[in-house]
């Protein structure tokens, strides 16, 4: 009975309304917030708490000193659906202010800064003395961040990591994120930005400044970390950008000294779209673009473009299978990568497909813009009719070997989140989609994209086997890439005469293993496959002799 009633309870204190939250002993408190009391309830917040915001207009949310925990992140949302929780920006402020926070979600609110300059989205402001890290923005709408080119969505100018920024839809801002300083002096480490809508902001829809270093501050990251920047839409408006032009996405160097100097920003799955005036992409450091789709860039500038920028050099720059259409350029190396660069299995339509200073080219196909519904299904700058989806046979060729980039999150997915390796050919795809046919995930257009369903049970897949080939009694060291690998996989290869031995070592990437080919083994082609927990992975082929 006890129990019921502690389930039931509701706490009344001064001008605060809490509400325990559903089931005994379940983490934190659910907090029922209107215009009225949201401020005092603010302060009491803990870890594990939600704080519900009722539909209505709330004048600015300044979030000071919340610190929730690993496990139990303090939650500000307002309504999942219907009538919104609209917090409005003043003049002097920015609308949402977050100083010395971490573990806090903002989820579900409709941000306007109604139009004034200088008014920020979400904004965390203050240098080394503001460490903020661990925040989660997701489902807001923002608006009203028109108030000029250097007015953000969203803005950090202190340093943070750990920031998670997801379904969000940023709309007419001067500018869509701006995430670090001018001077590269407040760092923004460690983030996944994902399955946002930026569209018709007057300079870029995203930029993350150069960094300098990385400060000594508590719990700062300071080793080689991943940005992932992933399923998004970018698309810029037709405005006049009146601070200069901006290309949609602009991601400079990392630190140039220190393991810091090691991270890496993984693009991918994102869809480009609009920019008459200056490139789509434009990355340097050390970044990996994959299985985007970029459309309709400028006249007379690259679509996409790799250099060193801000006094930082490019260090590595992969580009592959990413599909671009365009009426310039298509991807253009500016500079030379001090370390690594690859352009490799690209679908690319432009009037010069790929130039630069570029030291590997693998399996790209490129065109004319004028040949490309030779190989796609409808090839257009019209958001409304495009479609990219390769024709049947069209947009293939030999199996690619993306050994090098096997580090990357997903590498092995393409732009629906589907995995690129063929029944029995591995990676044999041009461009952003592993398909052909009829698209059976998301049509690119200017919208949302939403968040791919969950697949419980991701297949291992096989993607390829060095060395290709042995010779009649001779030992042989395989290395097996691919995806999904577990502990206890093991290596099986049809035919006789060739004996496996046990695995030597297995990583989700990597299996090692010995084989034995006999004496006299004639001439063949033979299959090798792995037998995972869940079943059997694709097959690759293995040469015995000179078998071609």
């Amino acid at each position: 009975m006890c129990r019921l009633l502690l389930r039931l309870a509701v706490i009344v204190v001064p001008c605060v309304l809490v509400v325990l939250s559903q089931g005994f002993g379940a983490p934190g408190r659910v907090l029922e917030g209107n215009p009225e009391n949201y401020r005092a309830l603010l302060r009491t917040l803990q870890p594990g708490d939600t704080l519900s915001l009722a539909p209505g207009i709330y004048r600015r949310l300044a979030l000071s000193g919340l610190h929730g925990e690993p496990e139990d992140w303090i939650t500000i949302t307002g309504p999942a659906s219907g009538d919104p929780a609209v917090i409005e920006g003043g003049p002097n402020a920015d609308t949402v202010d977050i100083l010395n926070c971490s573990y806090v979600s903002i989820e579900n609110l409709r941000i306007d800064s109604r139009g004034i300059p200088g008014a920020f989205g979400i904004s965390t402001k203050g240098h080394e003395w503001n460490v903020t890290h661990h925040i989660r923005v997701q489902g807001n709408v923002l608006v009203g961040q028109d108030g000029g080119q250097q007015t953000d969505g969203i803005s950090t100018k202190s340093p943070t990591w750990g920031w998670i920024i997801r379904y969000n839809r940023i709309l007419g801002a001067g500018t869509g994120m701006y995430l670090g300083d001018s001077d590269g002096s407040q760092p923004f480490v460690d983030g996944l930005i994902e399955n946002n809508l930026i569209q018709d902001t007057i300079g870029y829809n995203l930029e993350i400044k150069h960094q300098n270093s990385l400060p000594d501050v508590p719990g700062m990251p300071m080793g080689p970390a991943s940005t992932i920047i992933r399923n998004n839409v970018f698309i810029k408006g037709d405005g006049p950008s009146p601070d200069g032009d901006r290309p949609n996405v602009l991601l400079d160097s990392f630190p140039q000294t220190g393991s810091s100097a090691l991270s890496m920003y993984e693009v991918y799955g994102n869809y480009f779209i609009h920019n008459h005036r200056e490139a789509l992409f434009q990355g340097s450091g050390r970044v990996s673009v994959h299985d985007n789709i970029f459309v309709d860039g400028p006249y007379n500038y690259p679509a996409v473009v790799l250099r060193a920028h801000q006094g930082g050099p490019l260090k590595i720059g992969y580009f592959y299978n990413n599909t671009v259409y365009t009426s310039s350029k298509g991807v253009f190396f500016g500079t030379r990568a001090m370390i690594d660069d690859a352009v490799v299995g690209n679908l690319i339509f432009g009037t010069v497909p790929v130039s630069g200073m570029i030291m590997r080219q693998v399996g790209n196909v490129v065109d004319s813009l004028a040949n490309a519904s030779k190989y796609v299904s409808v090839p257009s700058f019209d958001q409304d009719k495009m479609d990219f989806y390769p024709l049947s046979g069209k947009c293939q060729g030999p199996a690619l070997d993306l050994s090098l980039f096997e580090t990357d999150t997903d590498y092995a997915s393409d732009f629906n989140g589907e995995s690129k390796v063929g029944a029995r050919n591995g990676v044999v795809f041009r461009g952003a989609f592993a398909g052909e046919g009829v698209n059976p995930g998301w049509q690119p257009r200017g919208g949302f994209k939403p968040p791919s369903p969950p697949r419980p049970g991701k297949k291992a897949s096989l993607l390829w086997v060095a060395p290709a080939s042995g010779r009649p009694g001779a030992t042989v060291k395989l290395e097996l890439s691919g995806t999904n690998f577990e502990e206890g996989d093991r290596v099986d290869i049809s035919g006789a005469g060739i004996s496996v031995g046990n695995v030597a070592s297995v990583t989700p990437t990597h299996i090692s293993v010995s084989i034995k080919v006999a004496a006299g083994l004639p001439a063949a082609s033979r299959e090798i496959s792995v037998i995972t927990r869940s079943g059997r992975s694709n097959s690759l082929r293995f040469d015995v002799g000179a078998v071609r």
